[in-house]
Order: structure tokens, then sequence, then C-alpha cells
């Protein structure tokens, strides 16, 4: 009988070796179900870091900072495997609470959430922190605001830059991500920063009449011309949301303006979220190339795993696997004056 065309290569099975995380995530790929799409998204991520003047674009959702994974997106910013990051304002805000010495404890997800509320604990799973000061901390976000210009309109790309810029100036921790994201001139947006404590901040400076205003339009005419000035892009999501979206539909903007987009040429995407219910915190990557959002072509690696178990190990892997050629990689160099991007690709030694 003739060879079927689907039996292109046989599984592998694990063996129990001294061996390194990239070595394992490798060997995973040759496995099946999620261990595979694990050792596939590694693979597929070193692939991109290969490839020159290509924009690699993160997407962050799910609360990634309490659960203590804000130093690995730190790693990615100061290392340049990502490119751009839009997160949700919640992770962001945590990352600020963090940086100026605030805290998070281990807690537990079995307990008297009202006995929790009168001792002025707040719970985020099995995560605990406390209340007043996570106030502090929205209160630090509103003197923020005080340097600020008043009445006029922030990109939150320009918002989180300038923020970045006064954490780093009150010696906040160097692995902030808001503060690496300044330090390396990697462009943060924070599509729905109402939806968050920054927000909150905000809005308590807004009542003593310190106004100011992030425009969220202006954010979809930025995120849209780093994918102008860009020659390829990928995309890397953690969950899926808004970050998500927001990312996607850059690719049906550029093309609605008249630029010739076949989307996305690279996705991964680690999530919880399961298809049969509709969507993928989003969509999956089949129905994104309905719309123009992914490429037909573009490898489409869906994790379905918990971002803290993935988040570890693949950043692991990539820092051994990847780490030898990171510094030949081209990537995006940032250039805003005004309202418009200048844009161009330098090899990372040169950052």
């Amino acid at each position: 009988m003739a060879k079927s065309k689907f039996l292109k290569r046989p599984t592998a099975p694990i063996e129990v070796a001294d061996r390194s995380i990239a070595e394992l995530t490798e060997a995973m790929a040759s496995t099946g179900f999620q261990g595979r799409k694990l050792g596939e998204s590694v693979e597929t991520w070193a692939h991109m870091l290969k490839e020159d003047d290509l924009t690699i674009f993160m997407g962050l959702t799910g609360a990634m900072c309490p659960a203590g994974m804000r130093k690995i997106i730190a790693y990615f910013i100061q290392n340049r495997m990502i490119d751009c990051l839009v997160s949700t304002g919640a992770n962001m805000f945590h990352d600020v609470h963090e940086s100026l010495g605030g805290k998070h404890y281990v807690g537990s997800h079995a307990v008297d959430d009202e006995t929790l509320f009168k001792e002025g604990v707040d719970r985020i799973y099995d995560v605990f922190a406390v209340e007043e000061q996570f106030r502090g901390t929205d209160r630090l976000i509103a003197g923020f605001s005080e340097t600020l210009e008043q009445e006029r309109p922030y990109s939150s790309r320009e918002f989180m830059f300038l923020l970045g810029k006064w954490l780093h100036e009150k010696g906040a921790d160097h692995d902030s991500i808001v503060v690496s994201a300044y330090v390396h001139n990697v462009p943060i947006f924070v599509p729905a920063l109402c939806d968050s404590s920054i927000g909150i901040g905000l809005m308590v400076a807004r009542r003593s009449g310190n106004v100011v205003n992030v425009d969220q339009m202006k954010d979809v005419d930025e995120i849209t011309q780093i994918v102008e000035n860009s020659k390829k892009t990928g995309v890397i999501y953690v969950g899926g949301g808004v970050p998500k979206n927001f990312i996607q539909q850059t690719e049906v903007i550029a093309s609605i303006l008249g630029l010739p987009i076949q989307g996305h040429s690279y996705a991964i995407q680690y999530t919880t979220d399961a298809p049969h219910w509709g969507g993928l915190s989003g969509c999956t990557f089949e129905e994104a190339v309905s719309w123009g959002k992914i490429a037909a072509v573009a490898p489409k690696v869906q994790v379905f795993v918990d971002a803290t178990i993935a988040l570890p190990i693949v950043s692991h892997a990539l820092a051994q696997k990847a780490g030898p050629y990171l510094k030949k990689r081209k990537a995006p160099r940032y250039d805003w004056a005004g309202d418009r991007l200048k844009m161009k690709y330098a090899l990372n030694s040169k950052r």
C-alpha cells in the first residue's frame, strides 16, 4: 500500500535525560497534544527572531504581573524578543506597584472573602494584596498626572512612555515592564486604560481639577503606523481580549487605507479559552484569516495552557535557543515626531 501523504514524520517519545529547557521543548515539538504545541510555539518564536525586518507584537491579558510573570515580560522587552506591547491597564498598574516596592502575597483561593474584605486584603485567585497599598499606587498615578500638560490629548503609548521615564528617574526597579519599555524605546499601548487602577488614579486626579486626556483613537492611529512602517509583522498573545483584537485590527485598517497588507505573518497564542464557545478570547487564527488579520500561509500556533505555566518554560527555552543570534537581529527603532512615526530597522547591538 502506498504511504499516505499524512504520514510525514513519526512522533518521538520523550526520554528522561539531563538536558536544557530549550532541548526539552525541541523534543516536545515531536510529541503530541499541547506538549507539542508548546514546543512548536518556541520553534516559531525563535524563527521570528531570526528573520530580519520583522516587527513582533505581544498582547498581554490576565493577571500576569500579580502571578509573578512581570520580569519575564521585561526580559522580552530588554532583549527585543518583542517590539511592541499591547496590555491591559491592570497588568501595567501591578507592574508599577511592584517596581516601587509594593508586594503581592502567596495566598489561597480557598478562603473566606468576607473576612479578607474586613481586613483590607484583596484576592486575585490565590494571590493576595493590601488594598491600602494599592490605593497608595492609585495616588501615585494621580501625582504623576500633575507632571503632564492639561487638556491636551495623549495616546496611551505616550502616556506609558512618560510614566516609564518618571519611574526611572524615581529609581524604580529596572526590571519593571514600564521602565524597561522606556529605557529600550519599546512602545506600550493600553487601549482600555480607563478599565484599570491607572484609570482610577486619573479619575481621582480629574476630580481635583487635574485633567489628563488619553485619546484612544490616537492609539489606533499610532499602532497602525507601526504596521504601515513594518515590512512584516508577527503576533504573540498571552490570553486574548482587547489587546488581541487591537493588534489584529491593524491589518484591516491598513488594508482600508490602501496598503498591500496580507495579514500578520506569524501568530502564537497561549490561552485557556476554548474555540467551541465561538471564539478564542477574540477569534481563532483560522477565523482571523477570513478578515485578513492573519496571513493564510502564516504559521499559526495556539497553545491551550495556563500562561503562568507556558511563560517560564518558553522564556527560558528562548533565552537558551535564541541567545546566540539575538544581537544579530534587526529590530524596529521608533522615532515619534509629534503624531507621526519614523521607523527603521537596526541591529540589537546598536540599540
